[in-house]
């Protein structure tokens, strides 16, 4: 893609045995704990130090809304991504422009 290169992730986590700060190969994973499901979309420049365009990022169900509301709440989230950098319009990144309201003459 000319506008630059889009990822898109889906990690599913599960609760371990393992303590935090102990650093062990081996951890059994709890059966009975929730198993959320992480979707993370990213979409880079074409630069030689890509920079990210735009980003999107849900980690685990919201407990207000159903499956498949979530699913296509992600799928919406991660079209928008992908389509970050892409037409004749400029992206506008917070910070890019600072404005000062002058003193009156």
């Amino acid at each position: 893609d000319p506008s630059g290169t889009f990822v898109q992730l889906r990690l599913g986590l599960a609760q371990t045995t393992c303590r935090k700060r102990a650093l062990q190969r081996h951890c059994r994973v709890l059966e009975s704990r929730r198993k959320p499901t992480c979707l993370a979309c990213y979409k880079f420049d074409t630069s030689d130090v890509p920079k990210v365009l735009d980003k999107y990022h849900n980690c685990g169900p919201s407990h207000h809304l159903e499956a498949k509301e979530i699913r296509q709440r992600d799928e919406a989230e991660c079209r928008a991504v992908e389509e970050a950098g892409k037409g004749g319009d400029t992206l506008y990144l917070p910070g890019m422009f600072a404005f000062s309201r002058g003193l009156p003459a």
